[in-house]
């Protein structure tokens, strides 16, 4: 469907560019924050180590420290899945790629970002079912006793960006196939 109003047309073009600079930052702040997160991580092992080193002289291991580390790490690693997908940091096969024309490949682009929104998609369904399951048998971990169930709403914030940055990618790259296919036609 042609839009012949330039207004209409600009404002389209506007709404793109407001969505993509939200999904650009939702994504970087995410990615910062597993930073921290993965930061702080790391001091805590040392911490940890060090204690475990020095325990002759009353010092000790972080209480708990697999626990946080395990649902650190699992917060980290889906807060860095937006920011992986925004920035098309995917493994692709490139050599592969090179020997189809610019319009095959923002068509493979297109059913590629599809599939990765099905898996994120996927992802968070099972996330979600693992966090309530956690959450209705009050699991907690075994050393600090905190429940489970917080580890996994955690990582959904990542999970649930994942999706919407997914579903932005299929249309990023939706307009980009529909320009080299009206650069084709002039």
């Amino acid at each position: 469907m042609r839009i012949r109003c330039g207004r209409i047309q600009l404002k389209g073009v506007a709404v793109y560019q407001r969505v993509d600079r939200f999904m650009n930052g939702l994504s970087a702040w995410l990615a910062l924050l597993g930073g921290v997160v993965l930061v702080g991580l790391t001091v805590m092992t040392v911490v940890s180590i060090v204690g475990r080193t020095f325990n002759r002289f009353g010092l000790g291991p972080v209480p708990g420290d697999f626990e946080i580390i395990e649902m650190g790490a699992a917060f980290a690693i889906f807060a860095f899945l937006p920011w992986c997908q925004y920035r098309r940091g995917h493994v692709t096969v490139d050599i592969f790629m090179a020997r189809f024309g610019e319009k095959v490949n923002f068509a493979i682009d297109v059913i590629a970002n599809a599939l990765m929104t099905l898996a994120a998609a996927i992802m968070l369904w099972r996330l979600t079912l693992g966090m309530l399951d956690k959450h209705a048998y009050h699991e907690t971990s075994f050393i600090l006793q905190f429940p489970i169930w917080w580890g996994y709403a955690a990582s959904m914030v990542g999970a649930v960006a994942f999706l919407l940055i997914s579903a932005f990618t299929v249309w990023r790259s939706f307009r980009e196939y529909a320009r080299a296919g009206a650069a084709l036609n002039t």
